[in-house]
C-alpha cells in the first residue's frame, strides 16, 4: 500500500477530518472601505472558539505566546529584518503532509497573530482550491477570488480582497473552481498576480492555506510562487517517514519552518525555523 493509499484510509478514518461544515463568517454590507467598498467579512470568534479553530479562553494567553513566537522570524523574514533576504518572503504557506495536521488552525491563528502588528496588512488566502475550507467557512465560497484573477488577466485582484472586522485582517477567496488549478498556480500569470499585489502594499503579508502536500498537486505548485513555508507537524500523528516524504514535494532551495502541534508535553515546545536546524522554541498545542 503506497504513502498516498495509507494516507486516504487514514484519512476516512480520522473523525477531525470531517469537520461540520459551518459558518464562522459572513459578507455584511457596511460603510465604504478601500478594499471592497461596503463588503466586510464579519467573523464569529466565538463561533470559531467552540469549533477548536481559535484557541479556547482557557488557553488563549498561552497559545497566544506561543504564537508570538512562531510569527516573529516570519515576519523578520517578510519585512527584509531576517539574518539573510528571502525573496517573496511576505507570501507565507502553510502546509502539511497529511489533513487533520492541523495547517487550517495554525493559518488561521498565525493571521489572528500577525494582524496584532500594528505595521501589518495580513491577507489570509484560501490556497486549498480543490477543498477551499476557509472560503466556505467564513462565508464568501461563492465569491470570486484568486483563481479568478489567474485565469483571466483582466480581473483585478485587489477588489477580490474582502476585509474582516478584525483590524488589519483582509481575506482573499479561492474563487471559482478549475480542472486547471495545479497549472494556474504554476503559471506566469500567478507569479505576475502576486508580484503585483506585493507592490501595492509594502505593509501587506499573506497567509495562504494549501492543500496537503501528499494529497494534491497543487501544493507544490503553490509552494514555488511563495518565499517562506510553514509545514505543520501533529504530535504523535505525523510519521517520519510521511513527513520526509512531504517535505520531497517542496522545492529544493526551500528551507521550511516546522510547528509541532498537538503537544501534550508541557516543556517540550520546539519551533523549527529552517529544516534541519532548529532555532527559537514555540509550538502549538491545540487546534485542528
Amino acid at each position: 500500500m503506497s504513502i498516498v493509499e495509507r494516507a486516504l484510509k487514514r484519512l476516512q478514518a480520522d473523525a477531525s477530518a470531517t469537520r461540520t461544515r459551518r459558518l464562522f463568517g459572513k459578507v455584511v454590507q457596511t460603510a465604504a472601505s478601500q478594499a471592497a467598498p461596503g463588503r466586510v467579512i464579519s467573523i464569529d470568534q466565538d463561533a470559531l472558539r467552540v469549533a477548536g479553530l481559535l484557541a479556547p479562553q482557557h488557553q488563549e494567553r498561552q497559545i497566544s505566546s506561543q504564537y508570538r513566537h512562531i510569527k516573529r522570524p516570519l515576519i523578520a523574514a517578510a519585512m527584509g529584518k531576517g539574518p539573510e533576504p528571502v525573496a517573496n518572503g511576505r507570501l507565507i504557506m502553510v502546509a502539511s503532509a497529511l489533513p487533520g495536521e492541523g495547517k487550517t488552525f495554525t493559518a488561521i491563528n498565525l493571521a489572528f497573530s500577525m494582524a496584532m502588528e500594528k505595521d501589518l496588512h495580513v491577507v489570509l488566502v484560501d490556497g486549498d482550491v480543490a477543498k477551499p475550507q476557509i472560503s466556505k467557512m467564513f462565508g464568501v465560497g461563492a465569491e470570486r477570488g484568486l483563481l479568478d484573477a489567474v485565469i483571466d488577466p483582466t480581473t483585478q485582484l485587489e477588489p477580490l480582497i474582502l476585509p474582516t472586522d478584525v483590524p488589519n485582517l483582509f481575506l482573499l477567496p479561492s474563487g471559482t473552481p478549475s480542472d486547471r488549478a495545479t497549472e494556474l498556480l504554476a503559471s506566469e500569470r500567478m507569479l505576475e498576480a502576486m508580484s503585483w499585489l506585493l507592490s501595492q502594499d509594502e505593509r501587506r503579508v499573506f497567509i495562504f492555506d494549501s492543500p496537503p502536500l501528499l494529497l494534491s498537486t497543487e501544493a507544490p505548485a503553490l509552494a514555488e510562487v511563495v518565499g517562506q513555508i510553514v509545514v505543520v507537524v501533529r504530535a504523535e500523528f505525523t510519521e517520519h517517514h510521511v513527513l520526509l516524504e512531504a517535505l520531497k514535494r517542496l522545492p529544493e532551495s526551500c528551507s521550511p519552518s516546522l510547528v509541532l502541534n498537538q503537544s501534550t508535553q508541557k516543556k517540550r515546545s520546539y519551533y523549527y525555523y529552517g529544516y534541519g536546524a532548529p532555532e527559537g522554541s514555540a509550538a502549538t498545542n491545540s487546534g485542528r
